[in-house]
């Protein structure tokens, strides 16, 4: 009976949602006109654009500001919209991605918030911000990729396949995040500008604030942000108190820039996050099942990242040259048993773009270049220490072209070398070619098909630093992942819609597990594979927009359906099963406000019923609304309300660990009804 009640809902609610839709698009074309209209706003809205100007939900956007966003690699990636990134600017990586149903992020809050995409953990990607690579495993009960997306201004994320220049190790794809510039902030004939956003939500009485700064002149640009989030453990959708929930979290960006009048530009980026609050012994569980209580127990992380770029904005020809040198730390300590681990990567990459006039390949560009990273990761007892240490060095060439007014093509190839150390002072080297090829043919102006593959060397993975005690290596091999991407899109004035099917194999993914016969963590390798398909629609009107995506993913573990333990605890991924995402906004001139909503649904998935005390993954419906107001009398200045999970749906996020479970452990669930009050300031 609750799963057809829930389905009979969820019915109801989409149906009500598409009413709201057509219904606000009708309302739109009969008000008086105004003189620009969303689309063109978002033409010039940045990410933190002032005097209230509207926010597009369309992508399309945002991808034809990225320079190879039309080139055939690019062809299934997901870029976020400026309307996603500005309505998560004081909340999480859940916020960010909720309207993107095949990326899912679960853990509840910031510290344990793990991205999954097409159901393959982060881990498994290449992740960059600001050109530097981040690393991806700390502890397995948190996260190594938190960030604050009030200092993003653009995120791309590559499904499966990535092109060769994006970086070494894109065993499933990669992930792209940039700060924002001085520039997304000052408007054009000012020099100086800031925002100062407010927001106090009642479940939890979490307060946030957060303030950012900038200026530039004769030819230098710099940048602050600071964001604080304070709060109580807040309540689930059963009015139960979520232990170990209360939000602490300090964050900080300061970028510098300098632009030569001959375009030469040099931009120094430095962030820092911090969360210091007495979380859960496993921050990633809600509790232990009754009678079993889990302890508070005092947690410290911090997560740095340090850029520094050299590129030149008028450059072409045979000579466009680009210089990276990056710093990335995540660390998580915990104080009780005086226990700390830390990872950290330094990167650096050296390229140059040659762009082709005509000729042969009709255009295009050929990047080559190289790269290298030096990653350790170290776990600190009292009474001793442990490391891993991973080398890369990798050489690569991608090659972009249009041969025809039908085709586009991309394709690329990369080797490279990898030197890694154990805790045990064991050595393993290996080496490793990738290629990949990306096509595009436009059947008609409106109606293109594309195709993708790649096929990649994943080098040795370094292993959470919580799990370094007694390490056997006897077995361990470099991973190598293989993705395939078929898809259409079909797009026309305010209509688009594309279609794809995916699958990513991982081979030889690490697995450490403890043997309590010998006293030791031995290796097992296995296989990893997520397949199954997506799509993504889209509705632009007057002052009005909205997004649909749905996701089928299938996750297999050497060929069986694993449950969350067996697939996120050692970083493979999770059994997302079919997920819908939709989003709609409206703006209404008259009243100087916008109104919106977005429905999250996921379905019933069985597959990870494997145990005596699994239960499968319980679908859910959450939807969450919100409107916005600017007086004309101040229009500087947004205040907004937000009832988030409006109905008070009692859950647990689709790629949380421990949701399968019926007796072991409580999962870690989502914030019930909330309403949150936020109020945006620009000068």
């Amino acid at each position: 009976m609750p799963d057809k009640f829930n389905a009979v809902r969820t019915s109801l609610l989409c149906g009500s949602a598409l009413s709201l839709l057509f219904g606000a698009s009708a309302f739109a074309q009969e008000a008086e006109a105004t003189d620009v209209t969303v689309e063109e706003k978002s033409e010039t809205a940045t990410s933190d654009a002032p005097e209230g100007d509207v926010f597009s939900l369309d992508p399309i956007t945002v991808r034809d500001r990225d320079p190879l966003g039309q080139d055939a690699d690019r062809g299934a990636s997901i870029y976020l919209s400026d309307a996603e990134v500005e309505n998560a600017r004081l909340g999480n990586a859940r916020d960010l991605f909720e309207g993107i149903s095949n990326v899912s992020v679960g853990g509840a809050i910031p510290l344990t918030q793990k991205i999954y995409v097409n159901g393959i953990d982060l881990i498994n990607l290449t992740t960059q911000i600001d050109g530097a690579l981040q690393n991806n495993r700390v502890f397995h009960h948190t996260s190594a990729t938190v960030f604050d997306p009030g200092m993003l201004k653009f995120v791309r994320v590559d499904p499966g396949i990535a092109a060769a220049d994006t970086g070494p190790n894109a065993t499933a794809g990669a992930v792209i995040l940039e700060t924002v510039d001085a520039a997304d902030v000052i408007e054009d004939g000012r020099n100086a500008a800031g925002t100062a956003r407010l927001s106090y939500a009642d479940n939890g009485s979490t307060f946030a604030r957060s303030l950012v700064l900038a200026t530039r002149g004769s030819g230098f640009e710099a940048l602050g942000y600071a964001r604080s989030t304070t709060g109580n453990p807040y309540e689930d959708g059963d009015g139960n108190r979520t232990q170990g929930t209360a939000a602490d979290m300090q964050t900080g960006l300061l970028k510098f820039a300098y632009e030569g009048d001959q375009g030469d530009r040099i931009e120094l980026s430095g962030q820092r996050i911090q969360d210091s609050e007495r979380r859960n012994d496993k921050p990633n569980f809600g509790n232990w099942a009754p009678p079993r209580v889990m302890n508070l127990v005092p947690y410290d992380t911090t997560r740095s990242s340090y850029s520094l770029q050299y590129s030149n904005t008028q450059a072409g020809g045979l000579w466009d040259p680009q210089v990276v040198i990056g710093y990335s730390d995540a660390e998580v300590e915990r104080r009780d048993r005086d226990f700390d681990g830390k990872s950290s990567t330094l990167s650096g990459k050296v390229q140059n773009t040659f762009h082709l006039d005509g000729g042969f390949l009709g255009g295009g560009s050929i990047v080559a270049g190289l790269d290298a990273y030096d990653k350790d990761s170290t776990f600190k007892a009292p009474t001793y220490t442990l490391k891993e240490r991973g080398k890369n060095v990798g050489i690569f060439t991608q090659a972009r072209f249009d041969p025809t007014d039908k085709w586009r093509i991309s394709t690329g190839a990369r080797y490279d070398w990898q030197d890694f150390t154990g805790v045990d002072g064991t050595k393993l080297s290996d080496s490793g070619g990738s290629y990949n090829l990306s096509a595009t043919y436009f059947v008609i102006d409106t109606l293109s098909l594309r195709a993708g593959y790649s096929n990649v060397f994943g080098g040795y993975q370094i292993e959470d630093n919580y799990k370094f005690w007694r390490t056997d290596y006897t077995g361990f091999e470099s991973s190598r992942g293989k993705n395939i991407n078929l898809g259409v899109d079909w797009e026309s004035g305010a209509f688009r819609v594309s279609g794809e099917l995916f699958r990513t194999t991982i081979d030889n993914a690490r697995v450490m597990r403890f043997d309590r016969r010998s006293n030791m963590n031995r290796h097992n390798s296995a296989e990893v594979r997520s397949q199954g398909f997506n799509l993504d629609a889209g509705y632009s009107w007057y002052n009005g927009s909205m997004r649909l995506t749905y996701t089928n993913a299938n996750l297999k573990i050497n060929g069986q359906n694993p449950g969350t333990y067996e697939s996120q605890a050692f970083g493979f991924g999770t059994p997302i099963g079919q997920r819908v995402a939709l989003q709609v906004q409206q703006y209404v001139p008259q009243w100087h406000a916008q109104f919106g909503a977005t429905l999250d649904v996921a379905f019933d998935n069985d597959s990870t019923k494997i145990c005596d005390t699994c239960s499968g993954l319980k679908g859910y419906t959450v939807v969450n609304v919100y409107g916005e107001y600017t007086p004309p009398t101040l229009p500087n200045l947004t205040l907004r309300l937000s009832v988030n999970n409006l109905f008070d749906q009692d859950y647990s996020d689709r790629a949380t660990y421990g949701a399968d479970y019926d007796t072991a452990l409580i999962p870690l669930k989502e914030p019930g009804r909330t309403v949150v009050v936020e109020a945006v300031a620009r000068f």
